[in-house]
């Protein structure tokens, strides 16, 4: 990956260079507000078709591919050389933690926004299936690349009891009522979007939980958080491979001013 070439959507050249959070092409002119760095894993069994969808064509400038061989040299490559302003297009929930890892380094201090139908708060003592896409929000608490009061989860509706137990044990922030509270006094923020969050028929979706917030909603969500905080970057997962996931992905990134 590099910090200063990016593959332009628009023209498809290789010309298009970091300034500042920007990304401006040298070929055709367009500017760009974010870098996108595609992750095509999936760190469980059966995942393949959540790791397909880190290809779908989205409109923004291609700065990276992170294909490693293990979740940690994944996690490393994506801290190494992040975007100025990132826009991670997994896989799964795990695309996030590098990332996170990276921009925290670079900060000191983040705030996390994790919408998600599940809590991917487990352990890998305590998950029942033994996925690694259920335990990535887990992971980056005990690493301490974030505080729990510094998080907020919003969409919850499907825990398991070690993760409702750690809940209530973390200080975590749970809700859309959680968000401000996570974001008070800290300067910066990743967004991390499962789009299982939604209700399963508002998108396509690798794991869906009925129950869920409508697009709209979620377009709500956003402009709430990029109202109130530096979005530093944003990462998309949890999806299938299917085109028309990507107007509504599209929305999103806009919503958060990527």
């Amino acid at each position: 990956m590099s910090r200063l070439r990016a593959k332009c959507p628009e023209c498809k050249t290789y010309t298009a260079v970091a300034i500042g959070p920007d990304y401006e092409c040298h070929s055709c002119g367009r500017v760009f507000h974010s870098g996108l760095v595609r992750v095509p894993q999936a760190w469980g069994d059966g995942g393949e078709a959540m790791a397909e969808s880190a290809w779908l064509e989205v409109p923004f400038p291609e700065a990276g591919i992170v294909e490693a061989e293990t979740l940690e040299e994944q996690n490393l490559a994506l801290a190494a050389d992040l975007p100025e302003r990132p826009l991670v297009l997994g896989g799964d929930c795990c695309s996030h933690v590098g990332a996170i890892e990276g921009l925290s380094a670079r900060q000191g201090r983040i705030a996390l926004v994790w919408l998600d139908a599940h809590g991917d708060l487990n352990t890998p003592e305590s998950s029942p299936s033994g996925n690694q896409w259920g335990m990535p929000l887990r992971m980056l608490l005990d690493s301490g690349a974030v505080e729990a009061s510094d998080v907020a989860l919003v969409g919850a509706r499907n825990l398991d009891p070690p993760e409702e137990e750690f809940i209530r044990a973390s200080g975590l922030h749970i809700g859309e009522e959680g968000v401000a509270q996570a974001l008070d006094g800290v300067g910066c923020t990743y967004v991390a979007l499962d789009v299982d969050v939604l209700e399963p028929s508002e998108m396509s979706v690798f794991m869906p939980e009925p129950g869920g917030p409508s697009r709209a909603e979620i377009e709500r969500i956003l402009g709430d958080v990029a109202g109130r905080t530096k979005v530093l970057g944003a990462g998309f997962t949890g999806l299938t491979f299917e085109p028309s996931n990507i107007e509504p992905l599209a929305a999103f990134a806009a919503a958060l001013g990527l």
